[in-house]
């Protein structure tokens, strides 16, 4: 066995020392993921508590689906005006916190006139609405396909209004993402609309939980499928017993989450990993005060 020289020990053990403090020092540089949560989970909390609520629970960005119970932001007293919004903008940056996206209501499967125009004239101004804040991203979605039109021809009527949209967007530095939602949640029919869009302005709000608890498909498949264009992410947790469904808090239910978030750090997305808690339409859940902390913990465990 070959001695090692007093001389060539220390310079051994400097090196091995420097490497590992390096190896510490770049483990402790890794971020965080980026969390979010959807006022959707907090309908009676007006902005100024949304926004302490946030900081304190180590969230980085709010996406707005309404505040106090007003779904149309540009009623809302915090979007109404250019005054409103510059100053509902100020509160963001203050606490330091972004506005990962302003969720709408619109919807892009409907074939009627009015309900469709009515749809877009909403999105629109929503679009504008996220231009002046600094918003990201509009959400809208699909909802259940009409009966009295084909399901061919529903995802038409989609891939024309998000191109619509995409040329509206386009000059106000905002892009707007699809929820994966209704009937569109099986992930050939989602691609099949995103294939015939303009995905330099839409993208996909990847709900796990809408998805897999009527399809079942595999979440490997359905992330490899869909991976391209997913900007932001819906996430929340769903105890299933039979035919019942119950929401539960975050990683206590059956829908396999961590799954997709595993897959989402393993293939580098830079998006937030954003909170759906649906208190707005389902008031006998947990309230935002218990839910909306204890997902940014169940976080934190799992990424530890």
């Amino acid at each position: 066995m070959k001695k090692i020289s007093r001389r060539d020990f220390i310079q051994y053990s400097g090196t091995f020392l420097a490497a590992t403090t390096l190896d510490k020092n770049m483990l402790a540089k890794q971020p965080l993921p980026k969390l979010s949560f959807s006022t959707l989970g907090c309908p009676d909390w007006p902005l100024d508590k949304i926004l302490e609520v946030a900081v304190a629970n180590n969230y980085s960005a709010v996406e707005i689906r309404g505040i106090l119970r007003e779904m149309d932001l540009s009623k809302s007293p915090a979007f109404n005006s250019d005054a409103n919004i510059k100053a509902t903008k100020q509160k963001f940056k203050d606490k330091n916190l972004e506005i990962v996206g302003l969720g709408s209501s619109a919807a892009m499967h409907h074939a009627g006139e009015a309900e469709r125009s009515k749809a877009m004239d909403e999105a629109k101004r929503f679009i504008e609405v996220a231009g002046k804040v600094g918003a990201s991203y509009v959400r809208v979605f699909p909802n259940n396909f009409p009966k009295e039109v084909s399901k061919e021809k529903s995802m038409e009527l989609m891939t024309s209004g998000l191109n619509d949209l995409a040329k509206f967007s386009k000059g106000a530095s905002v892009k707007v993402v699809m929820e994966t939602h209704g009937d569109l949640i099986r992930a050939d029919d989602i691609a099949a609309v995103m294939n015939n869009v303009d995905d330099r302005q839409i993208g996909l709000v990847w709900d796990i939980s809408n998805m897999w608890t009527v399809t079942r498909e595999d979440i490997g498949s359905v992330y490899d499928k869909l991976k391209k264009w997913i900007w932001h992410t819906h996430l929340k947790d769903i105890k299933i017993d039979g035919d019942k469904q119950q929401y539960t808090l975050f990683g206590e239910g059956d829908v396999p989450a961590f799954n997709a978030i595993d897959l989402l750090v393993k293939n580098n997305y830079k998006g937030y990993y954003g909170f759906e808690w649906e208190k707005m339409w389902h008031p006998e859940i947990a309230e935002p005060e218990v839910a909306i902390p204890q997902f940014a913990q169940a976080m934190k465990k799992h990424f530890s």
